[in-house]
């Protein structure tokens, strides 16, 4: 299965999760980015050195949108944290009191998200590892990672430009129109090009287990969080009939799919 190289992913993300013990939320945005941009980077580097042959484009491609999808999301994440006030504001609202939480339970977060990612860049390594080759299922997988990364950066895009116009209303225009969480829908739709891309190569139980629990984990935490970004917005806009009517009309994660809301609360 290739443990002897998955230790190496996980020390990968052990290290820069470390981030997280000054913030924990960095344990699920910075050290995120960070941790999947440094796996697909050791494993560019790995079949540079020669551990995976015959090697190909699709190959690289794969391992590159692991990097540009890192550095991307966080980057966009610490500028945000930087330059805005009321992000941050709305960051120390959301984790609460940084110095409540107990260490023990911030070593046990550091351990699971480190899993957690390896398992997430897996399919990418389980081709490597197996010699799948080109196909048709990583090339498809290549394709929806693209469409995604562009679809997130655009979504924060028109997000940033929609707030500097309207601070005091969410973003309902561009792709905000047709849904309105995005970034999140971008999210899990380049971890279905991720697992896509690895379809027809898994060898053995733990290598589906692996890659289809992760996938499964990462659609549930981005549920999760579009969850607790509509909580928010129905404490900060929940007497604005603009927000309700956008908001009951406008699916919350999943275009075209008419699930718009999360909470009981936004139901009634």
């Amino acid at each position: 299965m290739g443990f002897e190289y998955l230790w190496i992913f996980a020390v990968i993300a052990l290290v820069v999760c470390v981030i997280g013990f000054y913030k924990y939320v960095y344990f699920l945005s910075v050290g995120y980015g960070l941790s999947v941009a440094g796996i697909g980077i050791a494993m560019l580097v790995m079949m540079l050195m020669g551990h995976f042959a015959p090697t190909n484009w699709q190959y690289f491609a794969l391992c590159a949108l692991f990097v540009i999808y890192g550095f991307r999301l966080s980057g966009f994440l610490v500028i945000r944290e930087i330059k805005n006030l009321a992000y941050r504001k709305t960051l120390k609202e959301a984790t609460g009191e940084e110095s409540s939480m107990p260490i023990f339970v911030k070593i046990a977060i550091w351990l699971c998200v480190a899993v957690l990612y390896v398992a997430q860049t897996s399919g990418v390594f389980f081709r490597l590892y197996n010699g799948g080759g080109m196909s048709g299922f990583s090339l498809a997988g290549i394709i929806i990672c693209v469409l995604a990364i562009i679809i997130e950066s655009e979504a924060d895009r028109e997000k940033s430009a929609q707030k500097k116009v309207r601070p005091d209303m969410v973003a309902t225009k561009g792709l905000y129109r047709i849904v309105r969480c995005p970034n999140y829908f971008g999210e899990i739709l380049f971890w279905t090009g991720i697992t896509v891309s690895a379809l027809d190569i898994l060898q053995g139980v733990g290598q589906w287990l692996a890659v289809i629990i992760a996938y499964i984990c990462i659609v549930l935490i981005m549920f999760n969080g579009a969850q607790r970004l509509e909580k928010r917005q129905l404490g900060r806009y929940g007497s604005n009939k603009e927000y309700h009517d956008y908001a009951d009309h406008t699916p919350i994660i999943i275009p075209f799919l008419p699930i718009y809301h999360l909470n009981k609360e936004a139901r009634k």
